[in-house]
């Protein structure tokens, strides 16, 4: 039995696409932002829904011109370490959430987001 809505919040992204309909702008808003009501700019975004009926993940990854190598390293270093910590969240799998911030710590020395320790 479902709980009943006691609340609704609204996220609102805007794309701004140059002649070759690649993204040049991409800025975001949600009722629930601290920050305030109004847009912020970001450089990537990375969206994922399970499908409820089909049991497949839909998904939209999006990144500006202007963002660098190094920004997108630090973006996937980031969005990797928080997907650990929400499959833990999720799941209670402690094992293999371990095994996957090992990962992440390996893509982090390798992109020289983390300093590898000296041997």
């Amino acid at each position: 039995m479902s709980k009943p809505i006691i609340k609704k919040s609204v996220i609102e992204i805007e794309i701004g696409l140059n002649e070759e309909k690649h993204p040049e702008t991409i800025h975001w808003k949600s009722t629930d932002n601290t920050n305030g009501q109004g847009f912020t700019e970001c450089k990537g975004m990375m969206l994922s829904l399970f499908d409820k009926d089909y049991k497949d993940t839909l998904k939209i990854d999006l990144w500006t011109s202007e963002m660098q190598v190094v920004e997108m390293d630090r973006f996937m270093f980031q969005t990797l370490r928080a997907l650990a910590d929400t499959y833990f969240k999720a799941t209670n799998n402690q094992q293999l959430s371990n095994d996957m911030q090992l990962f992440v710590d390996y893509f982090g020395k390798q992109t020289g987001i983390i300093e590898s320790e000296p041997e």
